[in-house]
């Protein structure tokens, strides 16, 4: 964004600073829709535009926060400010469903059953839409869990990189943004744990079946396949979790 399209931007009006941060939140997702700020462009720095909308740094901090978490804008370090391009799916920030988690008290289990959801309808999806490079890149990623039995911590990247590939080839954006947020937060605490791993060779195997379901073109073999292998993540995640607690009783 050049300095002659900074006068786009308007003062945040001062009846309504009670609530500065939404009104700015709201401002600049207006500013989207009208096509002024379109994706790939870079908002002014920080403190020109904090002057140019009449509110405080932390107040426009708070405001590209819940703009970055749902997905809208994002911050690179060095870079600044961006309005995300539009081409993918929104990277939806999975901080504020772990703050969910954490007030709500959810459990493993309600978090695996929404991903199974996910997860079965998208993998039927990719078995329809999935185009030859995208399953190479599944395969791929396949070829890595296989020579990683023994690199727990490693074959995990290459678990969640093939998820992640198969809902890129579902060619839907808002269910793959879903997904990815939902499975980032187990994947989290899946990484603690994944060290106890035992069943890395039955998790690859039950991988391959996926991919040849999609390869297939078989719709409802990799909804039943991916239902299968999520079943057995959720009881080794559980029996991980279990045995890493027994492990910090005893110490």
């Amino acid at each position: 964004m050049t300095d002659s399209t900074s006068s786009i931007f308007k003062t945040v009006d001062p009846e309504r600073r009670s609530s500065t941060s939404k009104e700015v939140v709201t401002q600049l997702r207006e500013m989207i829709h009208r096509r002024e700020l379109r994706p790939g462009d870079r908002l002014p720095p920080e403190r020109d535009l904090a002057k140019l909308l009449g509110v405080s740094r932390p107040t426009l901090r708070a405001a590209i926060r819940s703009l970055a978490a749902v997905g809208v804008l994002q911050s690179k370090q060095g870079a600044g400010t961006f309005v995300v391009e539009s081409d993918g799916p929104p990277a939806l920030d999975s901080a504020p469903l772990r703050m969910m988690a954490s007030l709500h008290g959810f459990t493993t289990s309600e978090m695996f059953e929404a991903r199974r959801s996910l997860e079965m309808a998208i993998a039927a999806l990719a078995a329809e839409r999935a185009t030859s490079e995208q399953m190479a890149s599944m395969a791929e990623e396949i070829a890595g869990m296989f020579a990683s039995l023994d690199d727990p911590e490693q074959f995990l990247v290459h678990d969640m990189r093939f998820h992640q590939m198969i809902a890129a080839s579902s060619g839907n954006r808002i269910m793959t943004a879903l997904m990815n947020m939902v499975a980032t937060v187990l994947f989290d605490v899946r990484r603690k744990t994944v060290n106890r791993a035992r069943d890395l060779k039955e998790s690859a195997e039950m991988h391959r079946q996926i991919y040849r379901a999609i390869r297939d073109r078989n719709s409802d073999e990799a909804r039943n396949a991916m239902r299968d292998h999520l079943m057995l993540a959720q009881r080794a995640q559980e029996s991980e979790e279990k045995e890493t607690n027994r492990g910090e009783e005893a110490a």
